[in-house]
């Protein structure tokens, strides 16, 4: 008789797919845009200084990217259900570990152990979720997938403005712990198991990647931690950063020549799925910088309080709804590359709205801000994310989501800080964030208009993506031409 890790007697219930994938990651997202609303209160209780959270975000966000990679050359030898509820317990695990943490240490192993599991569960309950309920439903399931990406993302500033105000960081932990451990028990209920074809165990340990995407992930996110603590031209901040930037590039190289790659670089390296890869980074990118640059701007220039300062932003959390209704409506339609370039402009848009803050009107112009940056988040990351995953066959969308999450989290959680830092060392920090969003909006807008390019070059006809024929696993949804397809037929 089969036992209770087995059987799931949920499997066929789509609601109990969505919840199961929604209460893997929205947890850890919802703390990557929490915490800066209550880190001194963590410099204070952990007995550390402000470098010793940053050592603990950026190993969070660094073991998130690395999660991603390990599952999938993990879950080519594992059965994804056992994968699934091993990370679920190890998400728990860290979150139990880090709110009680006796000093900065221990936190920083919870906050690396949650990163680690998420990333793992992001490739582990996605795409399941996606591909195992039909074509009707795919709309939907991309609509639950960016609320449960983004929308979880842009609470993060109302949790931790609520949590910085009644002093319970430990307390939001421990919250945390138990929507990961109703998580575990979802995944028991509901979780299909692998069917034995499924499971390649003979699989050996891809030394080409694994080894190459620690370093490609440790090395520069623990470099940009050490920035609140020194300057630019500090070899703590500049030899792990170019060294682990050195490894990313030779894992995408290696990955792209190696005749059976652990993630798919080569059926990627075309013109629809490197503008949406590049569009997500690109928009994430933007998004995160700003939300940083604001949050700091109503802290520490017009001296709000965290649960005021948390929440005059919370527009971002309609701008994601709307965004993610949108994605909807359009994802098998010829319009997702329209929306993903209309994320880009939303992301453009709220930065140079923020170019117009002050004191006197921080409301309006932040409260707008976030509504256009909360749109250009849920309109230009997971469009960004389906544009690339619709362009390989679904038998392959797990190591392309690791791919994708890989080097929007590169972008994302390497250019916050370094913008961040930019900002408050220049003496005057309302002056600084003005640059930094400035530098923001002008790299937005120029990858809006170079992938813009990209796309024309390409030959790219607007088409419906066949997603009956993409279910099937072994042909793309998207007819994607390589790259700069026009100049090659001119030649």
């Amino acid at each position: 008789m089969p036992g209770l890790f087995t059987r799931a007697p949920l499997a066929e219930r789509y609601p109990a797919a969505v919840a199961l994938a929604l209460l893997a990651l929205c947890p850890f997202l919802v703390l990557s845009t929490a915490f800066p609303l209550f880190d001194t209160e963590l410099v204070r209780d952990l007995g550390t200084s402000m470098a010793g959270t940053q050592v603990a975000d950026g190993l969070a966000n660094a073991g998130y990217a690395f999660g991603a990679v390990a599952a999938a050359d993990l879950i080519q030898r594992l059965s994804s259900r056992t994968l699934f509820l091993a990370c679920e317990a190890g998400f728990v695990a860290g979150s139990v570990v880090a709110a009680a943490a006796p000093d900065v240490t221990v936190f920083i192993c919870g906050r690396t152990l949650q990163g680690v599991a998420t990333g793992m569960l992001l490739v582990a309950a996605l795409p399941p979720l996606v591909t195992r309920h039909g074509a009707q439903r795919l709309p939907t399931t991309a609509m639950f997938v960016n609320l449960g990406l983004f929308g979880m993302v842009t609470l993060g500033p109302v949790v931790g403005g609520v949590v910085g105000t009644a002093h319970a960081w430990r307390q939001l932990l421990v919250g945390v712990a138990v929507v990961g451990l109703a998580g575990l028990v979802m995944g028991v209920l509901a979780f299909e198991a692998d069917s034995p074809e499924d499971v390649q165990r003979g699989m050996g340990f891809d030394w080409s990647a694994i080894p190459v995407a620690a370093a490609a992930t440790v090395l520069p996110f623990l470099g940009v931690s050490w920035l609140s603590g020194g300057l630019f031209g500090l070899p703590g901040f500049l030899v792990p950063l170019v060294c682990g930037l050195a490894a990313l590039v030779l894992l995408v190289v290696r990955q792209y020549r190696k005749a059976e790659p652990l993630m798919p670089v080569r059926l990627l390296a075309h013109t629809l799925p490197v503008t949406g890869v590049s569009a997500a980074m690109v928009a994430g990118a933007g998004f995160t910088a700003l939300v940083d640059l604001v949050l700091t701007y109503l802290l520490h220039v017009t001296r709000l309080p965290p649960l005021a300062a948390g929440g005059l932003p919370a527009g971002q959390i309609v701008g994601v709804c709307v965004a993610a209704v949108l994605f909807r409506a359009v994802l098998r339609t010829r319009w997702l590359p329209v929306l993903t370039f209309a994320g880009l402009a939303g992301v453009a848009a709220g930065g140079a709205l923020l170019l117009t803050v002050a004191p006197g009107r921080a409301f309006p112009v932040v409260a707008g801000a976030g509504l256009l940056l909360g749109f250009g988040a849920g309109a230009g990351v997971t469009p960004g994310l389906f544009m690339a995953g619709l362009s390989v066959p679904s038998n392959r969308l797990g190591p392309t989501f690791a791919l994708v999450e890989l080097l929007r989290s590169e972008a994302a959680f390497l250019l916050a800080p370094v913008l961040l830092h930019l900002a408050m060392t220049g003496g005057d920090l309302a002056h600084g964030v003005w640059v930094s969003s400035l530098v923001v909006v002008v790299l937005t807008g120029a990858g809006f208009l170079v992938l813009l390019g990209l796309l024309l070059l390409g030959g790219v006809r607007p088409h419906r993506p066949d997603v009956a024929a993409w279910l099937s696993g072994e042909s793309a949804a998207f007819d994607s031409p390589p790259l700069a397809a026009t100049l090659r037929d001119v030649d």
